[in-house]
């Protein structure tokens, strides 16, 4: 297939590149500075400027597009440039697709798990209502505006967990400390993370470019882990205790709003359409993704090429 990806740079968007073209793929990576290689293309999602002809002879685009939800302080500004990155990328890459005789056949538009709010305990589904909170409303306009593809499109948008990377992603500042002995849970800790490790991401979108599957799929990993598990299996990787909880007041003093929506929010998402296709998960366990972000796995392979 031809792949055109916008948000090909990220952490995300780097393995999964890697892992498209080792299975076969071409990629074209949307870019806003001047192409580098033949490769890249411009556009300016900000303005809704792209080239139709970017998409021409398509198979399909894979939207990863949008500012980073905890680098900084959620001023009305920031909170305002984390809708329009994501709503106004997804709506420049539709309205490119409804100007084309033949648009690509697959569109696969990133969201999050925050899609579902706070919703504590409750087993999540793909059919679950969204939540409440400026992330669920985040995801939602992003969703809607993936809905804009033209008729005959298939559009898959996947609600996204917290990815385990080895080194950067939502883990970048967490897991130093654990590796020092000097991190633990945040809050209580009964909150639910659903997670995912990066090679599965990028797996799962390789298995969904090339299945039917249409609609809300939730990226997460089969085992689903409150943050008091999720923080003590990483730390148990690396042998180091996890013992200095981070209480929910501190959080709240420094980070705000984001310490609510980000890290003390509740999502015991299931991947029931992932599982249900047969999607097979390389790190199905919270041990097991453990060991691989700890580098202990027994599976050698690079992170950047999708591989454990």
């Amino acid at each position: 297939m031809r792949i055109v990806m916008a948000g090909a740079s990220g952490l995300i968007g780097k393995s999964m590149s890697a892992t498209f073209r080792n299975a076969g793929h071409d990629v074209v990576s949307l870019v806003r500075r001047k192409p580098g290689t033949a490769a890249e293309v411009r556009w300016n999602p900000a303005a809704g400027e792209l080239d139709p002809q970017a998409l021409a002879g398509a198979d399909a685009v894979v939207n990863l597009s949008g500012a980073g939800i905890g680098d900084r302080p959620w001023t009305r500004r920031r909170v305002e440039e984390l809708f329009r990155s994501r709503v106004d990328s997804t709506r420049t890459l539709t309205r490119a697709m409804q100007q084309m005789d033949s648009p690509p056949h697959v569109l696969l538009s990133q969201s999050g798990s925050n899609y579902y709010g706070n919703a504590g305990n409750t087993v999540l589904r793909e059919d679950a209502p969204r939540g409440s909170g400026t992330l669920a409303a985040i995801c939602g306009e992003w969703e809607d505006a993936a809905a804009t593809a033209p008729p005959g499109v298939r559009v898959v948008v996947t609600r996204t967990g917290v990815v385990l990377s080895r080194k950067g992603g939502a883990l970048g500042r967490l897991m130093p400390l654990i590796r020092l002995g000097v991190g633990g849970p945040l809050g209580n800790g009964r909150q639910y993370w659903p997670w995912i490790t990066l090679p599965d991401v990028s797996a799962a979108f390789l298995f969904l470019l090339e299945s039917g599957i249409s609609g809300p799929v939730n990226l997460c990993a089969p085992e689903d882990a409150d943050v008091n598990t999720l923080v003590s299996a990483l730390a148990r990787a690396v042998h180091r205790p996890a013992a200095l909880r981070v209480p929910a007041p501190v959080l709240r003093l420094v980070m705000r709003a984001l310490a609510d929506e980000l890290l003390l929010s509740s999502q015991r998402m299931e991947p029931a359409v992932l599982r249900a296709a047969g999607f097979q998960w390389q790190h199905p366990t919270l041990a097991q993704a453990a060991q691989w972000v700890a580098g202990q796995d027994k599976v050698a392979g690079k992170e950047g090429a999708g591989l454990g």
